[in-house]
């Protein structure tokens, strides 16, 4: 068993019967989504799923998971995910898969968000190994482009073969490097502040615990005392 299936069989382990749960998408969030399908089916929980993209519903449908829309819910219990950079005050990066409105709804919307990764997610600030993902308006990337290098970006429309990449409901994805680098909840709201940006890979001050595998063990790391959900 690697890293990222041991975190995700401690995070499914975790999940309590009659829980509403988010599933995220990417590897580790594969691993998870098997994990509780085998909980459920093993131990008859009774559980619903609020999938983040058409890959975790497509992952979900294959093992079984029962689904509900995003429309359908007010809260989650919990949304589980995988991030592609934590930040050590547990701000992090995610939407390189650029699901990133989904992705922060059901964040937003969960009681508690977990967070699955290995040590190699571990960064010293917000962007040191990827560019920030924002996704924009269409007729707006040329707008939120010069707002972008104003506060310090180099942005670079994402492509996808011979064209642009084009997100499940229409927008561009604007992949944007900050040097010098930017403190992630300072550029959380500078992102937050230009018009025409849909969404953006930041997410601040909404995980609530970092379960990080390494060396055959699980640690996790809370956002507040207690450790519990």
């Amino acid at each position: 068993m690697n890293d990222k299936q041991r975190v995700a069989e401690h995070a499914a382990q975790r999940i309590k019967d009659g829980m509403i749960v988010g599933l995220g998408t990417g590897s580790t969030a594969n691993f998870f989504i098997e994990a509780l399908a085998r909980r459920m089916y093993d131990e008859r929980l009774k559980l619903w799923a609020v999938a983040s993209s058409v890959v975790s519903t497509i992952k979900a449908r294959e093992v079984g998971l029962p689904l509900i829309g995003i429309e359908q819910v007010e809260y989650l219990d919990v949304y589980v995910d995988g991030a592609d950079e934590v930040a050590p005050d547990l701000t992090l990066l995610k939407g390189r898969g650029a699901d990133l409105v989904r992705e922060k709804l059901l964040a937003k919307a969960s009681k508690a968000f977990w967070v699955l990764i290995d040590r190699s997610k571990q960064v010293e600030y917000i962007g040191q190994k990827f560019p920030i993902p924002i996704e924009v308006m269409p007729f707006a990337w040329s707008l939120v482009n010069n707002s972008l290098m104003a506060i310090g970006g180099t942005p670079q429309l994402r492509a996808n073969g011979d064209g642009l990449f084009v997100t499940s409901h229409g927008s561009l994805v604007v992949d944007t490097l900050f040097e010098p680098a930017i403190d992630g909840k300072t550029l959380n709201k500078l992102l937050n502040d230009i018009p025409g940006i849909v969404e953006h890979g930041v997410f601040c001050d909404l995980a609530t615990a970092i379960f990080c595998g390494h060396d055959g063990r699980v640690d996790e790391r809370w956002a507040f005392s207690g450790g519990t959900e």
